[in-house]
């Protein structure tokens, strides 16, 4: 089901900064697919350009900048494969405490750059949806893109545990900002462990032991507080939850609202529950 009976007038916008192309499918993916939304992707590393201009074509519109504050910096750059390449300089005593890090995260060459903020970029439309994975740089470029993610649903970050570069905010600090921006935690889509040097089980240091290093987490908009949302913000978090969450249950508690709201008839609803148990029950 592609929830066509919400009829949007306008593209979701969506936002992916660090938008290493990797064989990761995005859940945005089906978006794109389904004509629902256009991608907008920030990747400052030019070795990453052609192959998301492959993968995505005219769904895209690419910008080769680094986002952050505004200010000079210094890029780290990593491999092309290592998807390691930061505006924060690697902590080699964090890298080495997990076994392996220190040869991905090692620093082939630096670069001293411009950085722009979301902000400041006209051509980017108010977004609904943000995907980022910057190593450690997130939490920034997102206090310098307010405007811009002010009709933001929702947001799929890297959080870590173990900080890999210096100056990088911990899971718990960019949790109590977002939170303080009306977000709230909805569900992690990865959690990732890693061995700890220089334990290595099975001869192979990619298994894991207990530690955690970083999780990818979805961030929404608080589902308690659906009022203060407009109806094309509801529709949009309704597709969201239905088509990248995976999470019916928060697409049907959405259209309730937009049902109350007289956006949708109950017989949407009554057809989107019908064969969500019909696919249930296979």
């Amino acid at each position: 089901m592609a929830l066509t009976f919400l009829e949007l007038d306008e593209k979701i916008q969506i936002l992916d900064v660090g938008a290493f192309a990797t064989s990761e499918v995005p859940i945005y993916k089906t978006l794109l697919d389904n004509n629902f939304a256009h991608l907008n992707a920030f990747e400052g590393d030019k070795r990453q350009i052609q192959e998301i201009k492959k993968i995505y074509g005219p769904r895209v519109s690419i910008y080769n900048d680094f986002l952050f504050d505004g200010s000079k910096q210094i890029v780290y750059f990593a491999s092309a494969i290592s998807g390691m390449t930061s505006l924060l300089k690697p902590k080699i005593e964090a890298l080495n405490f997990f076994n392996g890090f220190n040869e991905f995260g090692a620093i082939e060459s630096t670069e001293s750059i411009q950085t722009k903020t979301l902000d400041s970029i006209d051509q980017i439309p108010n977004i609904d949806f943000i995907k980022m994975d910057i190593q450690g740089a997130e939490l920034t470029v997102l206090k310098n893109g307010l405007e811009k993610i002010k009709c933001c649903i929702g947001i799929q970050l890297e959080v870590s545990h173990i900080c890999l570069y210096e100056n990088q905010p911990p899971f718990g600090e960019v949790d109590v900002w977002l939170r303080s921006q009306g977000f709230v935690p909805h569900t992690f889509l990865k959690e990732k462990k890693w061995s700890i040097s220089p334990t290595i089980f099975g001869n192979n240091y990619r298994i894991a032991g207990n530690q955690l290093l970083e999780s990818d987490v979805i961030y929404v908009k608080d589902p308690l507080n659906l009022l203060s949302l407009s109806d094309r913000q509801l529709k949009n978090f309704a597709i969201l939850s239905h088509h990248c969450f995976r999470s019916p249950d928060l697409c049907i508690y959405i259209l309730i609202e937009l049902v109350k709201r007289r956006v949708i008839n109950r017989e949407h609803l009554d057809l989107y529950c019908n064969e969500l148990n019909k696919n249930t029950n296979k």
